[in-house]
């Protein structure tokens, strides 16, 4: 007779197997858990809401902690990182990692990811820092300047800033003739231009710098 609770029959042999093979998928799930989510989060979420269930990764509703800040730090850095070179460094494992990623990007925190090219090496060897001055300054005006100097690619930058009208523009060009053409034949002919104002780059001391993220949840950066 079969020992209580054993069903008829049952093949002993099926059990070390069977054993072993729950220990590894335990410690698989735990390779895959997510300390920010799965520990901290997971009384919260409910049953079926654990790491990578839904489009928010079970996620709804955090912030930032300090293994997304890493990820951005990590990233701001070194945007090409395969997904297993950015886990060891955070910390974590892959699945995870790719999950907060994933999240990163749904969430705005990440817009998009470029290659960054040497302007010289491109024949752009003119920066300029050019203040347009409106010649009005009510919301149709300002609005239609902004969508035109939005379209030049010479401009790389704009801000509106604070003053009568004015914007702050980031221009380059291959050389000061093709800059003084752009400034006569194009900005000037802007609608509601009234001036503008120029000041040359004479060296970079910092461009394109990382956004500072000390202010936020983790490690500050060694300074």
């Amino acid at each position: 007779m079969s020992p209580p609770g054993r069903p008829r029959g049952e093949d002993r042999s099926a059990q070390p197997e069977a054993g072993a093979a729950a220990a590894r998928r335990g410690r698989a799930g735990a390779a895959d858990a997510d300390p920010g989510v799965d520990a901290g989060a997971g009384a919260g979420a409910g049953a079926g809401a654990g790491a990578g269930a839904g489009d928010d990764g079970g996620r709804a509703g955090l912030a930032l902690d300090r293994y997304d800040v890493a990820i951005l730090r990590e990233l701001q850095g070194d945007a090409r990182l395969s997904n297993a070179e950015l886990a060891q460094r955070i910390g974590l494992s892959a699945a995870p990692t790719w999950r907060r990623v994933r999240w990163l990007e749904q969430q705005g925190y990440v817009i998009g990811y470029r290659a960054e090219l040497d302007r010289r090496k491109l024949g752009l060897d003119v920066l300029a820092f050019v203040r347009v001055d409106a010649e009005r300054n009510n919301g149709a005006s300002t609005r239609a300047l902004e969508e035109a100097l939005r379209a030049l690619p010479e401009v790389i930058a704009c801000h509106y800033v604070s003053g009568a009208g004015t914007f702050e523009l980031t221009v380059m060009a291959t050389d000061l003739e093709a800059f003084s053409r752009f400034c006569v034949g194009t900005l000037l002919n802007l609608p509601n231009v009234k001036d503008i104002h120029t000041s040359f780059s004479l060296g970079e001391v910092k461009s394109a710098g990382a956004l500072p993220l000390d202010h936020l949840p983790g490690p500050r950066r060694p300074r």
